[in-house]
């Protein structure tokens, strides 16, 4: 038997499709319900390492965890990763298989939808519901040929669709009755219902207007979800670049914002950090004093590099471990602190190389192959265990991985990763999720200088904002006509049966 498939299209990018989609997930899960995420295809720079090895987008991992199962590549079969403003590399079914510009991609898209369609059949096969995101908007009239992410893959599957907008952007009843207008009429008649996002306030005060958009489309308002405050999921790309309000004697950690920024939420768990000061430099800003540097990761590390030293950075790096402060980078972030990297074949961009920043006695080769891991091991500052997953195509030598930050295990047994300044000033690692381990975390801000009072468990904190958001769409969406649908009833019209 297939899966019952129902899809969650947004009226504009970060409308809430991808909390929706894990609130969904979780709530199924509850009652006992087999069901699993889909994307048909992702545009995000944060990615996660599937129990199969390959590379889905992070959103997807999270709705994964949202239904109790460990992410698979058919939940996300292509996943776009930008590397400029006009290309991007094209990952399918978990394996990148090249990079294309735009036109290069459009050609390709008759294979990334077979691949697309297969993955949704396995899940189908395997499944009793599958929540399908859609992504950006599907009123998107200049992607509609070929479209394999929104209306295109609603319409070769013949599923449901739920249209999410976030009133607290303004503009909502625009929002929805302006993308039911550019929709194919085919396209508007699958549009089973609406859900408003992040509602502040008074309910009394929205309803005529609900009554009216009922009205004017005759299609139903499913719920309208309160806004959360506190309520933490991992984003699918967007950098959240505020935080609440800390105590004077938190850490004061920054953290370049970088054009091309990759898997910004390993910071998340320091965000959340009680004793923690994060802050976000955008480009333009000038960096505020700090306890600790971070360099995160990045999709085009020369380019970003350069973009450093265009801001600045280099004398600020320079200054503040002239003073006792202490350097991490990760990833990409890792690259930048050797001496060269090197990119022959120009995977990230035109083939060449650059100077790195010199902190670290390592350089840096792109390869076609790209690692992709989940592992654990230990964290060499006080054996604090750590566990976390590697996505990166550098090969990276040189004399200073004799100091190596970590000891990592998995399927190749122990090895060393990383490494660390003979001052011990500066550490950098291939290891992502590396602050998601509350022993390895508290190290790590002792070691940058701060009180450790309590680390939160970060996944504990994940767990229970999935908890906290099913509860709440268990409140506020009307479930019972969501599965009337799926069952067969027929869908969004406001007769219908409540």
């Amino acid at each position: 038997m297939t899966a019952a498939t129902l899809m969650v299209q947004g009226t504009t990018s970060d409308a809430g499709k991808s909390v929706l989609v894990a609130g969904l997930c979780r709530c199924y899960s509850r009652r006992g319900v087999k069901v699993a995420p889909f994307k048909p295809q992702n545009m995000a720079l944060n990615s996660a390492v599937t129990a199969d090895g390959g590379e889905i987008g992070r959103a997807q991992a999270v709705q994964a965890q949202a239904c109790g199962l460990a992410p698979t590549v058919d939940m996300n079969p292509v996943l776009l990763k930008p590397n400029s403003d006009r290309g991007a590399q094209v990952i399918i079914q978990g394996r990148a298989v090249g990079n294309m510009d735009a036109d290069a991609y459009q050609a390709y898209k008759r294979i990334a939808r077979a691949a697309v369609l297969e993955s949704h059949a396995r899940l189908g096969a395997s499944f009793d519901r599958i929540v399908v995101e859609g992504a950006g908007s599907p009123a998107e009239i200049n992607l509609r040929e070929h479209d394999i992410a929104n209306m295109g893959f609603a319409e070769a599957v013949d599923c449901p669709v739920i249209l999410i907008a976030d009133i607290d952007r303004g503009g909502v009843f625009a929002h929805l009755v302006g993308t039911l207008a550019l929709l194919a009429p085919s396209e508007r008649a699958r549009v089973v219902g609406f859900v408003i996002n992040r509602f502040r306030g008074d309910l009394a005060l929205l309803q005529p207007g609900l009554d009216w958009l009922e009205r004017e489309t005759d299609k139903p308002v499913l719920g309208v979800l309160p806004y959360r405050h506190g309520l933490h999921l991992e984003a699918e790309d967007a950098v959240a670049v505020r935080q609440s309000d800390k105590p004077s004697d938190a850490l004061r950690v920054i953290v370049p914002r970088l054009p091309r920024i990759s898997n910004h939420t390993d910071l998340d768990p320091l965000r959340l950090h009680p004793q923690v000061d994060l802050r976000y430099v955008l480009a333009g800003e000038v960096p505020p004093p700090a306890d600790l540097i971070i360099l995160p990761g990045s999709k085009s590390v020369r380019s970003d590099l350069d973009w450093l030293r265009r801001e600045g950075w280099e004398p600020v790096i320079a200054r503040h471990l002239r003073y006792g402060g202490r350097l991490i980078g990760i990833c990409g972030g890792f690259q930048m602190l050797g001496t060269r990297i090197l990119d022959p074949l120009g995977l990230e961009g035109d083939p060449g190389e650059g100077a790195g920043l010199g902190l670290l006695d390592l350089e840096t080769r792109l390869a076609p192959e790209k690692i992709l891991a989940n592992v654990c091991g230990r964290l060499r500052l006080e054996d604090a265990a750590v566990t976390g997953y590697e996505i990166h195509a550098g090969l990276t030598s040189g004399p200073a991985l004799e100091h190596p930050a970590v000891l990592l295990n998995d399927v190749r047994g122990e090895r060393p990763d990383g490494a660390v300044s003979e001052d011990g000033r500066i550490l950098g690692t291939y290891l992502h999720g590396l602050f998601e381990s509350p022993d390895a975390v508290s190290a790590l801000l002792r070691w940058a200088g701060l009180a450790v009072r309590e680390t939160p468990d970060y996944r504990a904190v994940r767990e229970a904002a999935l908890e906290r958001l099913a509860d709440t769409i268990e409140q506020h969406l009307d479930l019972g006509r969501i599965e009337r649908i799926l069952c067969g009833a027929a869908p969004g019209s406001r007769s219908e049966a409540p």
